[in-house]
């Protein structure tokens, strides 16, 4: 059961990396690190959950040492894209829109990280709340901005 699932993982792993000779030395050591303490007789959904949060530490450890942060750093995904220039007029205009009808809440955490380009505690501290909370808040944000109709 769990060689049948390591093709998933690797398809996983993959999409993540983009070449075949990382992604398959990666799913070598998920499979190295995970099928020894893999249970006899586990539901097929353990064995695939187990090996895919097997997965994402590999990943995470593979990025680290392969962009020299932290894992830490590398979760809170503070590198942001930069535009080439400067934004057209009416992308501004579309984004205010959109932002006027959030809640205060949601369009400040918003204008934060992705208008002033704050880190997650940047955020947080200016908030006056938890990083996790400001996760949940932005995640909520964007998905309220996403159902908004600029007018």
């Amino acid at each position: 059961m769990a060689l049948d699932e390591l093709e998933l993982v690797y398809a996983f792993i993959y999409a993540r990396v983009g070449n075949r000779a990382d992604a398959e030395d990666l799913t070598q050591q998920v499979a190295l690190k995970a099928i020894p303490r893999l249970r006899e007789g586990a539901p097929a959904s353990a064995i695939r959950g187990y090996l895919f949060a097997t997965a994402r530490s590999v990943l995470g450890a593979f990025w680290s040492t392969r962009l020299g942060l932290s894992e830490s750093e590398l979760r809170e995904d503070l590198a942001m894209p930069v535009a080439p220039g400067p934004p057209s007029e009416e992308g501004t205009e579309t984004v205010q829109l959109i932002l006027a009808q959030l809640s205060d809440n949601y369009r400040r955490v918003l204008e934060l990280r992705f208008l002033h380009g704050y880190s997650l505690k940047e955020v947080a501290s200016e908030m006056k709340s938890t990083v996790g909370a400001i996760k949940v808040m932005q995640l909520r944000a964007l998905r309220a901005a996403a159902k908004v109709r600029p007018e």
